[in-house]
């Protein structure tokens, strides 16, 4: 049996990979990409493009085989509304089935498959439980969405498929929208927050979703989905100024009318000139916090990382990747 990683070159995917092959088990890389992940010159990497099963011949599976799905389009870059239908769903719903028609073939059947608590849309309930009303805001958390339901196609056939539905991921490797917060706090400037920041906005690091799949796999790949999330998420407000204290700034948090911010980047957003996707800000003023109860309870999983740790360490790790572009240091407040 062997470890089948579609998108093993990602965020996820490399920690995943790490992880495997760390404990002795036998790991393939399945990936459109190769980069400089650190398992690349160990592990055996094969070119893999969900969009074309044409290249699913590069892998050699096995019915015996588990195959992880962490292929995905995500939130970044910010695309055009008139876009996005385009973008999220070759890869976020077509591509989905074309992986589980090639694992039909051979007569592999057991996936751990990635979508996102974007599928929910607003908060209708704190925590959010997995049987939450699903009514996703956009292209994205839809494609997502439909991805699960064809899911649900194979499962009927006899499949063994778990789906994780992650908060957003943070830690070292990503920066994603994060990285227009953290060069507002390196160039001194207002950090605005939609709403008051009294909410607490829940993450999940890399590192918890690599061992909740890893707990799947070891659970028997139980047929139902799981929310990710961390344990105790604090404030935006307080998460924004331990961040800004960490980076010794002088930004100062600003709150925001919700309301008419929402409103001026909906207005931005219908005229083709997104700051933001509607699926980021129309939920960023609410209480959003996934209930893991399930992951923890099938799986044995538990999130061993807070949510201001994986902040800071993606933010070190941003001002590394500038000291070396442009040979600065930045001082760092102690912890």
């Amino acid at each position: 049996m062997k470890h089948i990683i579609i998108g093993g070159d990602g965020f996820v995917g490399t920690q995943l990979a790490a992880n495997l092959a760390a404990k002795g088990e036998e790991v393939v890389i399945a990936d459109i990409a190769r980069g400089a992940a650190r398992h690349n010159d160990t592990l055996p990497h094969c070119w893999f493009d969900v969009t074309a099963p044409v290249t699913f011949k590069s892998v050699d599976i096995k019915p015996d085989d588990v195959v992880y799905n962490l292929s995905a389009r995500m939130l970044s870059p910010i695309m055009p509304r008139a876009k996005r239908r385009e973008f999220f769903w070759p890869v976020n719903h077509d591509g989905v089935r074309n992986i589980l028609q090639w694992m039909e073939k051979h007569g592999a059947t057991k996936l751990v498959h990635f979508t996102t608590d974007m599928v929910y849309g607003h908060t209708h309930e704190v925590p959010t439980r997995e049987n939450a009303p699903a009514v996703p805001l956009g292209e994205y958390g839809l494609s997502k969405l439909e991805s699960e339901k064809i899911c649900e196609e194979y499962r009927a056939k006899g499949f063994s498929i778990s789906i994780f539905r992650p908060r957003l991921i943070i830690g070292p490797g990503r920066l994603g929208i994060l990285s227009k917060l953290f060069k507002l706090i390196d160039l001194n400037l207002p950090v605005p927050m939609i709403g008051s920041g009294k909410n607490p906005y829940q993450f999940i690091s890399v590192f918890d979703c690599a061992s909740a799949c890893e707990a799947a796999w070891r659970a028997g790949l139980p047929n139902k989905a799981y929310n990710l999330g961390s344990d105790d998420p604090p404030p935006v407000k307080q998460l924004l100024r331990d961040l800004v204290r960490e980076a010794g700034s002088k930004s100062i948090l600003m709150p925001t009318p919700a309301p008419l911010v929402k409103l001026a980047l909906t207005s931005l957003d219908l005229i083709n000139l997104p700051l933001m996707d509607p699926e980021q800000y129309l939920i960023a003023d609410e209480i959003c916090i996934l209930d893991t109860t399930a992951a923890k309870t099938d799986l044995g999983w538990k999130p061993l990382h807070r949510d201001e740790d994986m902040l800071k360490a993606a933010y070190r790790e941003y001002r590394a990747g500038f000291a070396a572009a442009n040979g600065k240091t930045f001082p760092v407040a102690a912890e």
